[in-house]
């Protein structure tokens, strides 16, 4: 398999395609977010770790509550926060692109093309084409006729 170098520069990028993929993926994000808080906050509490906190700033003299519904609520809506504030500076951050690579002509990569061994006379242009043709019929008589089928490449 023979591998080519080729380089292909980036000019442009859609400030809509990318505004829909960053959406999807700040979304998950965002959930991966609040439901890792959620588990860590559930093997907090199983650990006590609250009321070992509460009893700690009592032997000081200073009161603290904690309520686990607020800071859930909170990381929810900093998620939310979150996810809005990164698609757009995703989005804008693609417009800014767009106009640097207008004066600068883009972003140059180097990507490797394998291709691919070709048979003889066949040019490397164009797809492979199959054609099924039957196997010759031997001399031996058969009450019914199978036709038989080979693939052969033109």
């Amino acid at each position: 398999m023979a591998v080519r170098r080729v380089r292909r520069i980036i000019r442009k990028l859609d400030p809509w395609t990318v505004l829909k993929a960053a959406f999807v993926f700040n979304l998950i994000m965002g959930l991966v977010f609040v439901l890792g808080m959620w588990v860590m906050w559930s093997l907090v509490l199983q650990k006590g770790i609250p009321d070992k906190i509460i009893d700690l700033f009592e032997a000081v003299t200073v009161t603290l509550t904690i309520d686990g519904p607020l800071y859930f609520r909170i990381t929810v809506i900093l998620a939310i926060i979150g996810v809005i504030g990164m698609t757009a500076f995703m989005t804008l951050g693609a417009v800014i692109y767009n106009l640097i690579s207008d004066l600068v002509g883009g972003v140059e990569i180097t990507v490797l093309e394998e291709s691919y061994n070709v048979g003889p006379g066949q040019p490397a242009s164009q797809p492979r084409r199959s054609v099924w043709r039957p196997f010759p019929q031997p001399n031996v008589a058969r009450t019914q006729p199978e036709p038989e089928r080979e693939r052969v490449a033109r």
